[in-house]
């Protein structure tokens, strides 16, 4: 059997229960905050799902004291309060309140942090998954932004162009964007005055995401993160994703070793 939505057509699947998705973004950034939401307007435009913040943080790093740890563990905790507080009972709350509904932590991992991203990757699970009930934690996944989110306009350079004029156009940066040590330091030598707020959302808003994720040996980070979505889609759509897999080189494209474990 097959439904309509919009101009595409969806096959049933009968064991599953969404028709419509949301996915709840946790962010550490204020320009993510406002606008990371603008980086998926590839998956939104097939009309069965949205992304929204729900909540700023901040960013966390691996928990190394000892004194801290025994601390935690003499009350009784396997988390920091502020952990529980500001990740683990927002995203319990959020997911409760519909079957639909999703959660994406998502972090910047800047140069000076990528040797300890397991670490940081697991705090943020951990945080995840001790409040969580048990049905709920393949429906939150942990990401990163490499090194950050003004990495992925160097691969769409065509959307920076667009905003920030210039004599010399930038074009598509020729390696990975995300072996970049600092974009937006980059961006703020190239374009004097830049804002990361206001220029960023306007970059966002005209960058192509199948673009940035068109070269398989790139962006393995944003890549997992938009796996692990679509991987959601199909597993709890009422009708199938349709195709969404052959998108964004998916099926060969580089994956992320930190997060790609999410998913099984």
């Amino acid at each position: 059997m097959i439904e309509k939505s919009g101009t595409k057509n969806y096959t049933l699947n009968r064991k599953a229960s969404c028709h419509f998705f949301n996915f709840g973004l946790i962010v550490t950034g204020e320009t993510e905050e406002i606008h990371l939401p603008k980086l998926f307007n590839s998956l939104p435009k097939i009309g069965i799902c949205n992304f929204s913040v729900i909540r700023r943080i901040g960013q966390r790093s691996p928990i190394i004291s000892k004194l801290r740890k025994l601390k935690m563990v003499g009350e009784g905790k396997t988390i920091p309060n502020k952990d529980e507080s500001e990740i683990g009972l927002p995203a319990r709350k959020y997911i409760t309140t519909n079957k639909c509904r999703f959660v994406l932590l998502v972090d910047d991992l800047e140069h000076d942090r990528r040797d300890i991203a397991q670490q940081i990757f697991d705090r943020y699970r951990l945080a995840l998954d001790s409040i969580l009930y048990k049905d709920q934690k393949q429906k939150v996944a942990v990401h990163f932004l490499v090194p950050m989110l003004e990495a992925y306009y160097f691969a769409d350079a065509k959307s920076i162009n667009s905003v920030l004029k210039s004599p010399n156009s930038l074009v598509d940066y020729d390696g990975d964007v995300e072996s970049k040590r600092n974009p937006k330091a980059e961006l703020k030598k190239l374009y004097p005055g830049f804002d990361e707020k206001e220029a960023g959302g306007k970059i966002l808003d005209s960058i192509d995401l199948e673009h940035v994720l068109s070269r398989p040996d790139t962006c393995a980070s944003l890549r997992t993160l938009i796996k692990w979505c679509v991987i959601i889609l199909e597993r709890y759509a009422s009708f199938s994703a349709l195709s969404l897999s052959d998108k964004f080189c998916l099926q060969q494209g580089k994956l992320y070793e930190v997060t790609k474990k999410q998913l099984e």
